[in-house]
């Protein structure tokens, strides 16, 4: 099972996060800023409300029908709770439409953001990934964002209004009751985000942590499925699948408890807050220091601070949560690329007129980042451009390795690797991949449509380019007998079509795709022998006019190649044509041809 690449869980502070949620506000600011102005003029105006329901108590209180006047201040008190209602709804309105646009538009951007930087990164990076972990790191760093964002917005931004606002409100008109809060409330609210922070976000940053195991669990077993089934493995995943789920209930578990305490704590410096202000406010009315409308202002305001406050506690704890789940889509977000275009690349300049391209190591050193010893110290090798070369050694003797640098999935330590007299490190990816058309063993197909899929490396061809490259395959007469024929959907990874019916679509794409350096590695192994004959035939043809390398399995496929390479730790050891290295009994190259006539008379 592959470990979870360590580089890219890096320790996100409090600044990594505030940097990244900067990036994406100041984006948008102008529309953000508007939110805010609307939710500071919808939460502003509830800082009166207790002040004018006061108010309307004493009016009607003292309301004496016979006295002149005396109703109009009953009608101006409830007016102005009237208009305090209103100007909330609205601006609330107004706040959250404005949020809501902003909003989906940061959650897009980080959707696309996260999709343009993994697919970037090396090859390297994504051999030591889950890609099922990758994919639960990104929508859920996307949606804990979005929590993030609503949490501050909707939250704590309102609460931390009301709980000034009202706290100086009361201040000047009951300055006994205001002086007491004011404590109770720097208290809650310092505890709120002490208990938070060194309490509750190390538990839900475990518990995130084991929501990624629990995904790439299961994708690793949806994805081998077929192996599972041919070995009666349901039992043993399950098994598996239990642990792994039992680890993330127990730190869920936990996470969620210690939440329920926290809140217990809260629970009691409100209540603390309540005693003190109703305990305050009627002793002041049995003094005759306050009315009926101060008492009724003081526990209006009462229930608007604990409410906003009861908020707050939450609020606090959903934004370290939210924290600690963003945590791997900011390390994407951070991540420098190990492979990348260098300043000022230019786009890589290859012939397209039938000669092929001319590829060449010069001292070439090359090691794996995990691996303990170098592939290449300093492999040199010149490869004319047309030439047909076929690459030839035991397994781990540096084959696939050569064709993965000519392609620069990874960077070299040494030396340099040149098509067409340019250094590869020098210009685009983009430009260097489009020059290669790569035939795999095991192709992978995307869960799209036959034309896709031909199309892939020839974006805009036409119809009628993906039947010719499909006719030259040897595609055309099964995709044809489809019921929707190239508009039919492979499935994932292509696993509606049978491993021969693969291989030709990834012959017809890299057909299509015209590119004058072509690899392939032993792309009929998995034929059967009469459509192997006539793909044989039809790469045959593709060969012409381009620089081909084909990674060999079986050296009897080989034998019309211009030139073998014979590969053994790293080094070439042996080079010429079939017959050459045939005419020499101590070759490697004739060793191994033995073995495998022996292995097929046997």
């Amino acid at each position: 099972m592959r470990a979870e690449n360590e580089q890219m869980s890096p320790k996100i502070g409090f600044k990594d996060q505030m940097r990244f949620a900067r990036h994406y506000w100041l984006r948008h600011k102008w529309r953000g800023l508007k939110a805010f102005a609307f939710m500071t003029v919808s939460v502003g105006v509830d800082v009166f409300y207790p002040l004018f329901s006061g108010r309307l108590v004493d009016a009607v209180s003292e309301l004496d029908p016979t006295a002149e006047g005396s109703i109009k201040l009953v009608l101006i008190a409830f007016g102005a709770l009237a208009a305090l209602q209103l100007t909330h709804s609205w601006a609330w309105a107004l706040a959250t439409w404005q949020w809501n646009k902003f909003a989906v538009r940061n959650l897009y951007e980080i959707l696309t953001d996260a999709m343009y930087k993994v697919q970037r990164f090396s090859t390297d990076w994504h051999v030591n990934s889950f890609a099922g972990a990758t994919v639960r790191k990104i929508t859920r760093g996307m949606w804990a964002f979005d929590v993030f964002d609503d949490t501050i917005f909707m939250g704590l931004y309102p609460a931390t209004i009301i709980g000034v606002g009202m706290t100086l409100m009361l201040i000047v008109n009951l300055p006994s009751v205001g002086w007491v809060i004011l404590p109770i409330v720097i208290l809650f609210i310092a505890m709120s985000i002490y208990l938070s922070v060194k309490v509750i976000m190390p538990r839900f940053h475990k518990s995130a942590e084991m929501d990624t195991a629990v995904g790439a669990n299961l994708a690793d077993v949806m994805t081998a499925i077929s192996t599972v089934k041919s070995f009666s493995g349901e039992s043993r995943e399950d098994r598996q699948f239990a642990g792994v789920v039992g680890q993330w209930k127990q730190r869920t578990q936990n996470a969620w408890l210690t939440g329920v305490v926290v809140d217990l704590i809260r629970s009691n410096i409100r209540f603390l807050m309540m005693a003190s202000m109703t305990g305050t406010v009627i002793w002041l009315w049995s003094q005759g220091k306050a009315s009926a409308g101060d008492v009724t202002m003081a526990i209006t305001a009462f229930f608007i601070i604990g409410g906003y406050l009861r908020e707050i506690g939450r609020q606090i704890a959903e934004l370290m949560k939210s924290s600690s789940e963003m945590a791997d889509v900011i390390g994407f977000w951070l991540h420098d690329n190990d492979v990348k275009d260098v300043d000022g690349a230019k786009t890589l300049e290859v012939h397209r007129d039938g000669v092929g391209s001319a590829i060449s190591f010069d001292k070439v050193g090359f090691k794996y980042e995990q691996g303990a010893r170098p592939i290449y110290t300093s492999l040199s090798v010149e490869i004319k451009a047309g030439e047909k070369v076929a690459l030839v050694g035991a397994s781990g003797s540096g084959k696939s390795t050569f064709v993965k640098l000519i392609q620069r999935l990874y960077d070299i330590q040494s030396g340099a690797i040149l098509i067409d007299g340019q250094e590869i490190a020098s210009v685009t990816q983009e430009s260097l991949r489009r020059a290669v058309a790569l035939v795999p063993q095991d192709p992978v197909l995307f869960h799209r449509s036959l034309a896709e899929n031909i199309a892939y490396g020839k974006p805009d061809a036409m119809i009628d380019e993906i039947r010719t490259a499909a006719r030259e395959a040897y595609a055309a007469e099964f995709i044809e007998g489809l019921p929707l024929g190239y508009q039919t959907l492979v499935g994932e990874r292509g696993v509606k079509l049978s491993g021969g019916e693969r291989q030709r679509v990834a012959i017809a794409r890299a057909l299509l795709s015209d590119a004058p350096v072509l690899i392939l590695d032993e792309a009929t192994s998995s034929l059967d022998s009469v459509s192997e004959h006539y793909i044989q035939k039809a790469l045959e043809r593709l060969m012409v006019g381009r620089t081909t390398i084909t990674i060999a399995h079986r050296l009897a496929t080989i034998q019309k190649a211009d030139r073998i390479l014979v590969f053994d730790k790293g080094q070439i050891v042996e080079q010429g044509t079939h017959t050459e290295l045939l005419d020499n009994p101590q070759s490697i190259y004739r060793r191994l041809y033995e073995i495998q006539a022996l292995d097929l008379v046997g």
